[in-house]
């Protein structure tokens, strides 16, 4: 059985994608080469990930902390899992500003961990991307798009493109001159290019998003 690494060669993945699209080499020269994320080289528990990904749904990144460190305060610990959420009934996590439909994926979240569901690092590095999107999407208000975040940012898989996410599509726009965002189907269609680097196309495309609307600072995603 195959396994997996975390992380790839950037410097690879620059020269193909240079080679496979030149409008997209234009963007690369101008923004720079973008350096592997340190986070693919360090430990991390997927249930404690999912958990924070779900409590920052919806919320700035600061009212998101706020809500994390409450809860770490009431379960007295800094990582989120079956025993430690159990410490807390509903009522304390509304107390901390947790929504009762955050409240119930938590839960949701929790029942599987026990139920051996959620797949550990260990077993991730023998899954192909689908087989952990198809594993991770049936826990409550985790989707699709949360996964490829997990998959991109923390394992570092190489060819991931989330076709949903805005701004990729910005991105993908502006890299092409076209009047409208590319819809999923056509941006997976473009993404055949890039392969199989996507992952490290849609870097560049959030940051072309970002470059085009003169940000102040990169949009922060679910894995930040």
């Amino acid at each position: 059985m195959p396994r997996f690494s975390r992380g790839f060669d950037t410097e690879a993945a620059h020269a193909h994608l240079a080679r496979r699209d030149r409008r997209l080499a234009r963007w690369m020269k101008k923004i720079g080469p973008i350096a592997p994320d340190p986070r693919w080289r360090k430990a991390f528990d997927p249930v404690d990930a999912l958990a924070r990904a779900i409590l920052y749904q919806q919320l700035s990144g600061k009212a998101a902390a706020t809500i994390v460190g409450r809860v770490e305060t009431a379960i007295g610990a800094t990582r989120f899992h079956a025993d430690t959420l159990a410490r807390i009934d509903d009522a304390g996590l509304r107390a901390c500003g947790v929504s009762g439909n955050k409240a119930l994926a938590l839960r949701d979240l929790a029942a599987r961990e026990a139920r051996g569901e959620i797949p550990d690092l260990r077993r991730m590095s023998v899954m192909d991307d689908d087989a952990i999107v198809q594993a991770l999407v049936p826990v409550r208000g985790i989707g699709r798009w949360t996964v490829e975040m997990m998959l991109m940012f923390r394992l570092g898989r190489p060819d991931v493109l989330p076709t949903d996410d805005l701004g990729i599509r910005k991105g993908a726009q502006r890299v092409d001159g076209l009047d409208e965002m590319p819809t999923p189907k056509a941006l997976a269609e473009t993404g055949e290019r890039w392969g199989p680097y996507r992952t490290y196309a849609s870097l560049y495309l959030w940051r072309i998003a970002d470059f085009a609307a003169a940000a102040k600072e990169p949009t922060k995603r679910s894995q930040d």
